[in-house]
């Protein structure tokens, strides 16, 4: 099995995020990564390999280097995507349907989601013995859809609408007699008593299957490419690589896609807590941990907009990256990616080492655009960081579309980063 093959069945296996981070640990645990807790006093050896993990949906990686404690090289991307999530009450009976209440979570393309076959992943909290248990669930089915309004009732549908998402965008889950079946599928989805639910944190998903297109096969498109495609990126070449004279760091996080403010976002403690926690473990100072942070290199992975074939005009003419055409060096004059010429030389360095060509993105200067978790991260561990990603098309869509060649390119650059 190729590397995209394997990266395709990853983001279908992958519904949601938690989903996500259990594939990632596999990986890992496959490759004899430990698994440390948070909870738990740490024991760390020169030469090992460990992992761990934060609300089930972000993990940090690491390995330490036969020599002990060094500086880190990190690198960085996020398990989440834009869709829906169930409401905690999700049940809507009328007159002739039972539809789900859902609200949206991340920017989303809306019209995306309309008139498609999805299904129900996520997390259940559930009663185990005294206490909380956790339950990952997938119906793995086409258990709802979303339907769109026929163009006779809104006739300005074709002229640009803006969708309601408490009226519009509700799914369609069966007829009124159907009340209380999808509780019920859940709890037989995952193996416990309906009674036994205390809570969830449970979402819609696209059941369209990945494809493989284009002239000689140069696109692929599935859902949840950003930015699965850099954390499995990240995942792989960390697995497969091995810590000279570094910490070598890979941190996939959540809820990048609402601002990373959680306990388990870019914006939270939890990358702190790990590299210090580690240094510590191996008998280092809090004065050496800072030295070492001060001394460290983080790339932040997370996709890019590949030129629209449609819309050029909307990128900048010089820094427009296509597909197929490597990794993206970002770049923002108000940093809303952290790249300065330092941090672009030095990961240029390593992907021409690689033989991995390398693209560069600007916005055009009269069109703000978005930003990614390296520089929310970086209040937290400040650290030299460039901003890197794959070029895409139709991000944030229900369905969206990436180069056959630059997953390979992305693994590659960071193996030479972590090796050399």
């Amino acid at each position: 099995m190729d590397m995209l093959e394997q990266f395709l069945n990853f983001a279908e296996q992958s519904p949601t995020a938690f989903h996500a981070a259990a594939n990632l640990e596999a990986i890992l645990r496959e490759k004899g990564f430990r698994e440390l807790r948070e909870t738990d006093p740490w024991l760390v050896d020169a030469g090992g390999k460990y992992y761990v993990k934060r609300n089930d949906s972000a993990l940090i990686a690491f390995q330490v280097p036969e020599t002990g404690f060094a500086t880190f090289r990190i690198a960085a991307a996020h398990s989440d995507s834009p869709a829906f999530k169930l409401k905690e009450r999700f049940e809507d009976k009328t007159e002739a349907y039972v539809r789900l209440n859902v609200e949206p979570y991340g920017g989303m393309i809306m019209s995306t989601w309309l008139d498609r076959p999805l299904s129900v992943a996520g997390r259940l909290a559930v009663r185990e013995g005294e206490g909380v248990g956790v339950r990952l669930v997938n119906l793995d089915r086409d258990a709802v859809l979303i339907p769109n309004m026929p163009i006779h009732f809104n006739r300005e549908l074709n002229k640009g609408y803006s969708f309601n998402p408490q009226v519009d965008l509700l799914p369609v889950y069966g007829d009124r007699d159907s009340a209380g079946g999808l509780m019920r599928e859940i709890a037989e989805a995952a193996g416990v008593e309906e009674s036994d639910i205390l809570s969830h944190d449970l979402f819609l998903y696209g059941r369209e299957r990945a494809s493989v297109w284009g002239a000689g096969d140069t696109y692929f498109s599935c859902g949840r490419i950003d930015d699965l495609e850099c954390a499995f990126a990240c995942v792989t070449a960390l697995a497969e690589s091995t810590a000279r004279d570094t910490v070598n760091v890979c941190a996939v996080f959540d809820n990048e896609e609402v601002g990373s403010g959680s306990r388990q976002g870019a914006d939270s403690g939890f990358l702190y807590d790990t590299l210090t926690r580690l240094g510590f473990a191996l008998g280092a100072s809090d004065g050496e941990i800072r030295a070492a942070m001060a001394g460290s290199f983080m790339v932040s992975a997370d996709n890019a907009h590949a030129v629209h074939p449609n819309h050029p005009e909307k990128w900048d003419k010089q820094n427009g990256p296509v597909m197929n055409g490597g990794v993206v060096i970002k770049h923002n004059a108000g940093l809303k990616y952290t790249t300065d010429a330092l941090s672009s030389a030095r990961f240029a360095l390593a992907c021409e080492k690689a033989g991995v060509p390398v693209q560069h993105f600007a916005n055009r200067s009269d069109i703000p655009g978005g930003s990614t978790l390296g520089h929310i991260s970086a209040a937290h561990v400040s650290v030299e960081t460039v901003d890197i990603g794959l070029a895409q098309l139709a991000m944030h869509s229900l369905y969206e579309t990436a180069g056959t060649k630059d997953l390979e390119y992305l693994v590659r650059a960071l193996e030479e980063m972590w090796n050399g």
